[in-house]
Protein backbone atom coordinates (compact mmCIF):
# COMPACT_ATOMS: atom_id res chain seq x y z
CA UNK A 1 0.00 0.00 0.00
CA UNK A 2 1.18 3.39 -0.94
CA UNK A 3 0.58 5.69 2.04
CA UNK A 4 0.33 9.05 1.06
CA UNK A 5 2.47 11.29 3.28
CA UNK A 6 2.52 14.98 3.44
CA UNK A 7 6.89 15.47 2.06
CA UNK A 8 8.75 16.45 4.77
CA UNK A 9 8.66 20.33 3.81
CA UNK A 10 4.85 20.40 4.56
CA UNK A 11 4.52 18.54 7.04
CA UNK A 12 4.01 20.16 10.74
CA UNK A 13 5.64 19.50 14.51
CA UNK A 14 2.55 18.26 16.35
CA UNK A 15 2.11 19.69 20.01
CA UNK A 16 -0.97 17.49 21.17
CA UNK A 17 1.68 14.70 23.51
CA UNK A 18 3.59 17.66 25.14
CA UNK A 19 0.13 19.58 25.42
CA UNK A 20 -1.34 16.80 27.35
CA UNK A 21 2.03 16.33 29.57
CA UNK A 22 0.64 20.46 30.47
CA UNK A 23 -2.53 18.90 30.88
CA UNK A 24 -1.78 16.70 33.41
CA UNK A 25 0.29 18.92 35.00
CA UNK A 26 -1.98 21.84 35.46
CA UNK A 27 -5.24 19.87 36.31
CA UNK A 28 -4.22 16.67 37.27
CA UNK A 29 -5.39 15.26 41.23
CA UNK A 30 -1.81 14.08 43.08
CA UNK A 31 -3.13 9.85 43.21
CA UNK A 32 -1.09 8.90 46.71
CA UNK A 33 -1.80 4.88 46.63
CA UNK A 34 -1.19 3.45 43.48
CA UNK A 35 -0.26 -0.49 42.74
CA UNK A 36 3.08 0.86 41.73
CA UNK A 37 4.00 1.99 45.04
CA UNK A 38 4.66 5.69 43.96
CA UNK A 39 2.50 8.37 43.76
CA UNK A 40 1.09 10.18 40.32
CA UNK A 41 -0.56 13.12 39.14
CA UNK A 42 -3.83 11.91 37.42
CA UNK A 43 -6.69 13.20 35.08
CA UNK A 44 -9.51 10.61 34.45
CA UNK A 45 -11.59 11.00 31.68
CA UNK A 46 -10.48 14.73 31.40
CA UNK A 47 -7.10 14.43 29.05
CA UNK A 48 -8.18 15.59 25.85
CA UNK A 49 -8.28 12.49 22.88
CA UNK A 50 -5.41 13.20 20.46
CA UNK A 51 -6.40 13.12 16.99
CA UNK A 52 -3.73 12.37 13.99
CA UNK A 53 -3.48 12.95 10.44
CA UNK A 54 -1.32 10.26 9.35
CA UNK A 55 -0.79 12.22 6.60
CA UNK A 56 0.99 14.36 8.67
CA UNK A 57 3.36 11.23 9.48
CA UNK A 58 3.75 9.05 12.08
CA UNK A 59 3.21 10.01 16.24
CA UNK A 60 6.55 8.92 17.37
CA UNK A 61 7.53 12.03 19.66
CA UNK A 62 10.41 13.80 19.06
CA UNK A 63 10.75 15.60 22.64
CA UNK A 64 12.99 12.75 23.34
CA UNK A 65 14.15 9.85 21.00
CA UNK A 66 13.07 6.74 21.26
CA UNK A 67 12.59 3.35 19.32
CA UNK A 68 9.82 1.61 16.96
CA UNK A 69 10.59 -1.89 16.24
CA UNK A 70 10.33 -3.33 19.89
CA UNK A 71 6.87 -1.85 20.22
CA UNK A 72 5.52 -3.23 16.89
CA UNK A 73 7.04 -6.72 17.39
CA UNK A 74 4.90 -6.75 20.90
CA UNK A 75 2.00 -5.73 18.75
CA UNK A 76 2.52 -8.60 16.12
CA UNK A 77 2.65 -11.32 19.02
CA UNK A 78 -0.43 -10.10 20.46
CA UNK A 79 -2.30 -10.33 16.98
CA UNK A 80 -0.81 -13.78 16.83
CA UNK A 81 -2.15 -14.80 20.24
CA UNK A 82 1.09 -14.48 21.92
CA UNK A 83 0.56 -14.95 25.92
CA UNK A 84 3.79 -16.75 27.00
CA UNK A 85 6.99 -14.48 27.58
CA UNK A 86 9.39 -16.60 25.68
CA UNK A 87 6.16 -16.19 22.68
CA UNK A 88 6.57 -12.83 22.92
CA UNK A 89 10.06 -12.87 22.87
CA UNK A 90 9.63 -14.91 19.77
CA UNK A 91 8.53 -11.79 17.90
CA UNK A 92 11.39 -10.06 19.09
CA UNK A 93 9.40 -8.08 21.91
CA UNK A 94 11.91 -8.27 25.29
CA UNK A 95 9.54 -5.97 27.10
CA UNK A 96 8.11 -8.80 29.27
CA UNK A 97 10.85 -10.19 30.42
CA UNK A 98 11.24 -8.73 33.60
CA UNK A 99 7.77 -10.60 34.31
CA UNK A 100 9.59 -13.78 34.69
CA UNK A 101 8.92 -16.06 37.81
CA UNK A 102 5.59 -14.05 38.31
CA UNK A 103 2.10 -15.18 38.64
CA UNK A 104 2.42 -18.69 39.99
CA UNK A 105 0.81 -16.94 43.01
CA UNK A 106 -2.57 -16.67 40.92
CA UNK A 107 -2.36 -20.42 39.57
CA UNK A 108 -0.73 -19.97 36.37
CA UNK A 109 2.14 -21.60 34.72
CA UNK A 110 6.25 -20.03 34.56
CA UNK A 111 5.76 -17.13 31.99
CA UNK A 112 2.38 -17.60 31.09
CA UNK A 113 0.88 -14.22 31.55
CA UNK A 114 -2.76 -15.42 31.77
CA UNK A 115 -6.05 -16.18 29.60
CA UNK A 116 -6.72 -12.39 30.62
CA UNK A 117 -3.60 -10.90 28.50
CA UNK A 118 -3.89 -9.20 25.15
CA UNK A 119 -2.48 -11.95 23.43
CA UNK A 120 -5.67 -14.30 24.99
CA UNK A 121 -8.24 -11.63 24.58
CA UNK A 122 -7.50 -10.60 21.15
CA UNK A 123 -6.74 -13.97 19.64
CA UNK A 124 -8.60 -16.71 21.95
CA UNK A 125 -11.63 -14.91 23.31
CA UNK A 126 -13.79 -17.93 25.06
CA UNK A 127 -17.18 -17.85 23.32
CA UNK A 128 -20.39 -19.56 24.09
CA UNK A 129 -20.60 -23.37 23.79
CA UNK A 130 -16.95 -23.43 23.93
CA UNK A 131 -14.12 -22.60 21.27
CA UNK A 132 -12.38 -18.65 20.81
CA UNK A 133 -12.70 -16.38 18.76
CA UNK A 134 -10.32 -14.31 16.89
CA UNK A 135 -11.53 -11.03 17.00
CA UNK A 136 -9.09 -9.34 14.41
CA UNK A 137 -10.12 -11.74 11.76
CA UNK A 138 -13.68 -10.94 12.67
CA UNK A 139 -13.47 -7.46 12.40
CA UNK A 140 -11.59 -7.48 8.87
CA UNK A 141 -14.11 -9.71 7.41
CA UNK A 142 -16.57 -7.28 8.75
CA UNK A 143 -14.90 -4.14 7.47
CA UNK A 144 -14.46 -6.40 4.17
CA UNK A 145 -18.25 -7.05 3.81
CA UNK A 146 -20.42 -4.31 5.60
CA UNK A 147 -17.78 -1.39 5.65
CA UNK A 148 -20.45 1.03 6.69
CA UNK A 149 -21.67 -0.66 10.17
CA UNK A 150 -20.24 0.82 12.88
CA UNK A 151 -19.45 -2.15 15.02
CA UNK A 152 -15.91 -2.98 14.11
CA UNK A 153 -14.59 -3.41 17.71
CA UNK A 154 -12.11 -5.11 19.15
CA UNK A 155 -11.53 -5.50 22.73
CA UNK A 156 -8.88 -6.70 25.28
CA UNK A 157 -10.72 -7.15 28.55
CA UNK A 158 -11.87 -10.48 30.07
CA UNK A 159 -13.71 -9.42 33.27
CA UNK A 160 -13.77 -12.99 34.67
CA UNK A 161 -10.07 -13.01 34.09
CA UNK A 162 -8.86 -9.28 35.10
CA UNK A 163 -11.19 -8.45 37.80
CA UNK A 164 -9.21 -8.31 41.28
CA UNK A 165 -10.43 -11.59 43.03
CA UNK A 166 -10.76 -15.24 43.14
CA UNK A 167 -10.78 -15.78 39.37
CA UNK A 168 -7.85 -13.43 38.68
CA UNK A 169 -5.89 -14.96 35.71
CA UNK A 170 -3.51 -12.16 34.46
CA UNK A 171 0.01 -11.16 35.03
CA UNK A 172 -1.02 -7.86 34.15
CA UNK A 173 -4.61 -6.55 33.25
CA UNK A 174 -4.58 -4.82 29.97
CA UNK A 175 -3.96 -1.05 29.66
CA UNK A 176 -4.99 -0.37 26.06
CA UNK A 177 -6.46 -1.59 23.17
CA UNK A 178 -9.88 -1.26 23.24
CA UNK A 179 -10.63 -0.46 19.42
CA UNK A 180 -13.31 1.12 16.99
CA UNK A 181 -12.30 1.12 13.25
CA UNK A 182 -15.06 3.04 10.71
CA UNK A 183 -14.94 3.65 7.23
CA UNK A 184 -15.76 7.14 6.26
CA UNK A 185 -15.04 8.87 2.87
CA UNK A 186 -13.22 5.72 2.01
CA UNK A 187 -11.04 6.07 3.96
CA UNK A 188 -10.68 3.74 7.44
CA UNK A 189 -10.46 5.51 10.84
CA UNK A 190 -9.43 4.03 14.22
CA UNK A 191 -10.23 4.98 17.57
CA UNK A 192 -8.18 3.45 20.54
CA UNK A 193 -9.06 3.96 24.01
CA UNK A 194 -6.78 3.84 26.93
CA UNK A 195 -8.00 2.60 30.80
CA UNK A 196 -4.29 2.90 32.31
CA UNK A 197 -1.60 5.87 30.41
CA UNK A 198 1.55 6.11 31.89
CA UNK A 199 2.13 9.39 29.84
CA UNK A 200 6.14 9.94 29.70
CA UNK A 201 6.87 6.26 29.26
CA UNK A 202 4.45 4.46 27.78
CA UNK A 203 2.17 6.63 25.78
CA UNK A 204 4.71 7.38 23.19
CA UNK A 205 5.50 3.48 22.57
CA UNK A 206 1.47 3.03 22.15
CA UNK A 207 1.24 5.81 19.84
CA UNK A 208 3.70 4.15 17.11
CA UNK A 209 2.14 0.59 17.97
CA UNK A 210 -0.99 1.52 17.21
CA UNK A 211 -0.95 4.03 14.58
CA UNK A 212 1.27 1.06 12.36
CA UNK A 213 -1.65 -1.39 13.69
CA UNK A 214 -3.96 1.32 11.45
CA UNK A 215 -2.01 0.83 9.05
CA UNK A 216 -1.26 -2.58 8.83
CA UNK A 217 -5.51 -3.36 8.81
CA UNK A 218 -5.70 -0.10 5.60
CA UNK A 219 -3.31 -2.60 3.67
CA UNK A 220 -5.10 -5.64 4.55
CA UNK A 221 -8.40 -4.39 4.02
CA UNK A 222 -7.39 -2.07 0.82
CA UNK A 223 -8.74 0.93 2.64
CA UNK A 224 -6.62 4.34 2.65
CA UNK A 225 -5.67 5.86 6.44
CA UNK A 226 -7.74 8.17 7.82
CA UNK A 227 -7.48 9.54 11.61
CA UNK A 228 -6.13 7.35 14.46
CA UNK A 229 -7.06 9.03 17.12
CA UNK A 230 -5.92 8.40 20.57
CA UNK A 231 -8.26 8.83 23.86
CA UNK A 232 -7.37 7.87 27.75
CA UNK A 233 -9.64 6.81 30.93
CA UNK A 234 -6.60 7.41 33.87
CA UNK A 235 -3.66 9.53 32.19
CA UNK A 236 -0.97 9.93 34.90
CA UNK A 237 2.61 11.13 35.42
CA UNK A 238 4.69 9.40 38.14
CA UNK A 239 5.89 11.28 40.82
CA UNK A 240 9.63 10.02 40.07
CA UNK A 241 8.72 11.61 36.32
CA UNK A 242 8.37 14.91 36.82
CA UNK A 243 12.14 15.89 36.35
CA UNK A 244 12.32 14.25 32.82
CA UNK A 245 8.88 16.20 31.74
CA UNK A 246 9.80 19.36 33.01
CA UNK A 247 12.88 18.40 30.31
CA UNK A 248 10.81 17.07 27.67
CA UNK A 249 8.86 20.11 27.86
CA UNK A 250 11.53 22.77 27.01
CA UNK A 251 12.09 21.21 23.93
CA UNK A 252 10.18 22.38 20.86
CA UNK A 253 8.46 19.27 18.78
CA UNK A 254 9.68 18.63 15.38
CA UNK A 255 7.88 16.88 12.55
CA UNK A 256 6.73 13.50 12.75
CA UNK A 257 8.88 10.84 11.02
CA UNK A 258 7.36 8.27 8.46
CA UNK A 259 6.85 4.70 8.62
CA UNK A 260 6.73 1.97 5.61
CA UNK A 261 5.20 -1.22 5.51
CA UNK A 262 6.50 -4.19 2.73
CA UNK A 263 3.69 -4.02 0.42
CA UNK A 264 3.90 -7.67 -0.21
CA UNK A 265 2.52 -8.84 3.17
CA UNK A 266 -1.04 -8.94 2.81
CA UNK A 267 -2.06 -11.05 5.77
CA UNK A 268 -2.62 -9.21 9.11
CA UNK A 269 -0.55 -11.86 11.10
CA UNK A 270 2.29 -12.11 9.02
CA UNK A 271 3.36 -8.67 9.78
CA UNK A 272 6.59 -8.61 11.43
CA UNK A 273 8.59 -5.65 13.15
CA UNK A 274 10.96 -6.13 10.20
CA UNK A 275 8.35 -5.19 7.43
CA UNK A 276 8.36 -1.61 9.01
CA UNK A 277 10.58 1.04 8.01
CA UNK A 278 11.05 4.42 9.49
CA UNK A 279 12.41 7.60 7.99
CA UNK A 280 12.74 10.98 8.36
CA UNK A 281 13.43 10.72 11.71
CA UNK A 282 15.11 13.66 13.88
CA UNK A 283 14.38 13.89 17.50
CA UNK A 284 15.64 15.69 20.21
CA UNK A 285 18.48 13.75 22.13
CA UNK A 286 16.79 10.92 24.60
CA UNK A 287 16.36 11.39 28.38
CA UNK A 288 16.20 8.56 30.79
CA UNK A 289 12.63 8.34 31.89
CA UNK A 290 12.25 6.47 35.41
CA UNK A 291 9.99 3.52 34.74
CA UNK A 292 7.15 2.40 37.58
CA UNK A 293 5.67 -1.13 36.75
Amino acid sequence: MNIEYKPLSERTPDEQYANSLRFIQKRGIMKKKTAQGIGALTCFGTLPPMVFDLSNGIPCITERKIGYKMSIAEKAAFLNGARTIDEIGSFGCKLWDDYRGKGTELGLEPNDMGPGSYGAAFHDFEIPGGGTLNQFAQVIEQIRNYPDMRTHLVTPWKPYYTARGPNRKVIVAPCHGWLHFEVLEGRLHMRMDQRSADMPIGVPSNMVQYAALLLMMCQVTGYPPGNYVHSFADAHIYENQFEAVEEMLSRSPRVFPILKLDPSVTDLFAFRAEHFTREEYDPHPAIDVPYSP
